[in-house]
């Protein structure tokens, strides 16, 4: 792959651009252990984007890099109190919405995000096939009736997108991300950010989607690989990039980029999954974590992940 930040070079045309202090950005989303996904990976993304983040811890995951177990839930007053205290003080440019906990946890935070209906929202909905059913139905409802008002952008997989937005399809052919565009709409929605969407010849889709049609997005050859917690650093780093007013189809573009090389020079810290390194461009040149030249093994790709192209060209 080539990439463009290499030895002790940042991200460009990240960060604050005026030479100030660095744009805030708010996070919801859950502790992971693992450092994978949830508030951790948010953490790492943004900062490494030269923005500073502000987490919001919503619920605690019992986890590893292989799976999640269980899920401890935070009071929604706590939730609460963790975001009105840093909003009383701080003035933030964007946010993120993670993973929330519980149908009460997305109602506390749709609260909050109702008294700042101005800052751009990036809401990201992670595969939550290992939660009980009726939590799971619970929590889907609330983030739809909730959530999905006071969203800018909406990402997530192909696949559980589709579940959320058009569980009644049955047509052949799998929905666009148009299609899927027009029924986040119809919850008030602006855009949807969809990856993974399966293509011919063994390649994968990331579109961004108005109801109007696709507007930008990058291919890649598909690589078969287990990566946890893409989905967070991309919705992470999209959020990041629009505070500091980029045009979305730019930050999409470029969130996607960093995204491509952070799971290029991703790693094993378990038994598990790869993790994005989101520190890639801070490597010496040629150097991996794991002490590869890039991944080569291959297994089932997770549902909530981007399957990249570590060794491949982009396809426009």
């Amino acid at each position: 792959m080539n990439s463009p930040h290499t030895g002790h070079e940042p991200p460009a045309n990240l960060g604050d651009q005026d030479g100030g202090a660095p744009a805030c950005v708010l996070s919801f989303n859950a502790s992971d252990p693992s450092g994978a996904s949830g508030i951790g990976a948010d953490i790492a993304t943004i900062s490494a984007m030269g923005a500073h983040a502000l987490p919001v811890v919503t619920s605690i995951l019992v986890r590893d890099t292989a799976e999640i177990f269980e899920s401890f839930d935070i009071d929604s007053d706590a939730v609460v109190e963790q975001a009105r205290s840093i909003l009383e003080d701080a003035t933030i440019a964007s946010w993120k919405v993670g993973f929330l906990g519980t149908a009460e946890g997305v109602s506390a935070v749709a609260e909050v995000l109702s008294d700042y209906s101005d800052v751009p929202l990036v809401s990201y909905l992670p595969n939550l096939s290992w939660m009980e059913e009726d939590a799971q139905m619970a929590y889907l409802d609330a983030f739809r009736e909730l959530i999905l008002p006071a969203t800018m952008v909406l990402v997530g997989s192909h696949k559980t997108l589709t579940d959320f937005l058009l569980p009644e399809w049955d047509a052949e052919r799998p929905p666009s991300a148009r299609e899927l565009a027009v029924a986040a709409a119809e919850h008030g929605t602006d855009y949807v950010l969809v990856t993974g969407i399966p293509l011919p010849d063994q390649f994968i889709d990331n579109v961004l989607a108005s109801p109007q049609g696709a507007m930008t997005g990058e291919r890649f050859e598909r690589f078969e690989a287990n990566f946890v917690g893409a989905g967070d650093t991309l919705s992470a780093a999209l959020t990041a990039i629009i505070s500091t007013g980029t045009p979305l189809d730019t930050a999409v573009a470029e969130a996607l980029s960093f995204l491509d090389q952070a799971l290029d020079a991703g790693f094993r810290p378990g038994m598990g999954g790869v993790v994005p390194d989101r520190f890639f461009w801070a490597l010496p040149p040629g150097e991996h974590p794991s002490g590869e030249e890039g991944l080569t093994d291959t297994d089932n790709t997770a549902d909530d992940t981007v399957p990249p192209a570590p060794h491949s060209r982009h396809v426009h």
